[in-house]
């Protein structure tokens, strides 16, 4: 009878599901991982976005997404007979690269790295230069030595997910991220991958590749480099501060600071740690996105990526519907730049002070790249100045060629009016045959009224205007003495 109290039962209920502070806590003085979860001081908080100059002229940042399209084309020459391909094979090809133009257009916006030459049938084929081939051996032999670290980010990167499984397209949709080749993700190469990475059938019938941890803890690059700085001992929930760099001229209000310093102070969830415990709208969960993030960039290429790709990984991740909102809370860890008319997030240890990151082998290949991509713009800029010189060179032949033509048109004009001149002039009604001894002369006027109806059907050359006002001058001399 008592706990059927409908106001008895409700307030009941929220006193022991809803308290900030768990019940339990009055008991046990010491601090329990649930605890916290209950705790949600300033979560929903807007910090202003600020430009930054430097993140944004990061140049192998935002030149990427350009330079895995110029990749994507240097491997299908490579892997073609001979190195070499005629214009038919990818001409059908755009939507498979990922190019929204042509493809034989594109290819030529990149002399430095694609050389273009006449094959079979006077027809235009393409090759990789030998300053892109060099590149392309190296890179070759990058990933042949870097082989275990490629295995152990693709390791971290699936273990990060809920279930320990991640669909092969979403993999291959950060492979660009993660610096994998094409063939690394290749079920017939079984030598890429050793026995602890399995292929398996998932539920909506896709394929998906798992990891098996054989129990083995992972620890993330935030407790790493914790434990190097002598703040961290391998223990769980122990508070680790995410390294803070703020932008010149970010000023954060007092209110949001002082959530900030609390913030810190929260214990660390490791990204590969079990997290279905937390309250998703508490500060600790809260802290575990941002640790989550923070490893992702970790192990990506250039440390960064584009937002809607991080957006993809929510479901596979457990991350929170507006995920985004994170990169916004946090500019003192990361940075959103919409340059290329995109957002890409940064995390700025990578690029600030003496960053304890481990530095990607692939990224020091990719610079190469960019660098001799750079080559072309130089390339391109100095052909249309020979060819405006060019250009420049036949119109000058060419009004030589027409000032000769002009200067014989002259002196025949002369002697033309001047015979004119010098003729019997006949009376006012003879201005017809005036008009017949023009028709005889070489330069006639195109255009030339007179009010006598005879003087237009005996006009019928071109002329230019210099020649129309000599003619002109002559006719009106004549017709002036005749008056």
């Amino acid at each position: 009878m008592f706990f059927h109290n409908s106001y008895f039962t409700t307030h009941f209920g929220n006193l022991f599901f809803c308290s900030k502070i768990s019940i339990f806590s009055l008991f046990d003085h010491q601090k329990s991982p649930f605890r916290y979860t209950q705790i949600s001081n300033y979560v929903n908080v807007y910090m202003k976005w600020k430009k930054d100059p430097f993140f944004d002229s990061i140049l192998h940042i935002h030149k990427s997404a350009e330079l895995k399209l110029i990749i994507q084309l240097k491997n299908f020459i490579v892997n073609y007979p001979n190195g070499c391909i005629p214009i038919s094979a990818v001409s059908k090809r755009g939507l498979e690269f990922d190019i929204s133009i042509r493809v034989a257009r594109f290819l030529r916006q990149y002399p430095s790295v694609f050389e273009e030459f006449r094959g079979e049938h006077n027809l235009p084929w393409f090759r990789l230069t030998s300053e892109a081939a060099e590149i392309d051996r190296e890179e070759k032999r990058v990933l042949e030595e870097c082989k275990e670290d490629l295995k152990d980010r693709l390791r971290r990167f699936v273990l990060m997910s809920k279930d320990k499984v991640l669909p092969l397209k979403i993999i291959k949709g950060m492979a660009w991220y993660l610096g994998l080749p094409e063939r690394f993700l290749d079920e017939s190469k079984g030598d890429l991958l050793d026995e602890s990475f399995r292929f398996v059938d998932m539920e909506d019938g896709l394929k998906g590749l798992t990891v098996e941890s054989n129990g083995e803890k992972l620890l993330s690059t935030m407790q790493r480099n914790a434990m190097k700085n002598g703040v961290y001992f391998g223990g769980t929930l122990e508070g680790i501060e995410f390294p803070l760099f703020p932008s010149k001229g970010l000023r954060l209000r007092r209110k949001i600071e002082s959530w900030l310093n609390e913030f810190q102070k929260l214990p660390y969830v490791s990204p590969y740690e079990d997290f279905w415990h937390l309250d998703p709208d508490s500060d600790f969960a809260e802290k575990r996105v941002v640790g989550m993030l923070h490893e992702l960039l970790s192990l990506f290429v250039e440390h960064s990526a584009e937002r809607k790709k991080l957006l993809c990984l929510k479901k596979y991740f457990g991350l929170p519907q507006k995920v985004h909102k994170a990169f916004e809370r946090h500019p003192h860890m990361f940075y959103l730049s919409f340059k290329n008319k995109t957002c890409t997030a940064i995390l700025k240890e990578a690029y600030c002070g003496n960053s304890r990151i481990e530095k990607h082998p692939m990224l020091v290949v990719r610079k190469k790249y960019i660098r001799l991509v750079k080559e072309s713009d130089r390339i391109l800029k100095n052909r249309r100045i020979n060819n405006r010189f060019i250009k420049h060179e036949k119109l000058e032949k060419g009004s030589d060629i027409d000032a000769d033509s002009d200067d014989r048109t002259d002196i025949q004009a002369e002697e033309s009016s001047q015979e004119w001149l010098v003729l019997d002039l006949l009376p006012h009604s003879s201005i017809p045959f005036i008009m017949e001894r023009v028709k005889v002369a070489h330069t006639l006027l195109p255009k030339f009224e007179f009010e006598n109806p005879v003087a237009p059907a005996c006009l019928s050359s071109k002329v230019n205007e210099k020649q129309l006002n000599k003619l002109e001058r002559c006719i009106q001399k004549a017709i002036y003495k005749l008056i």
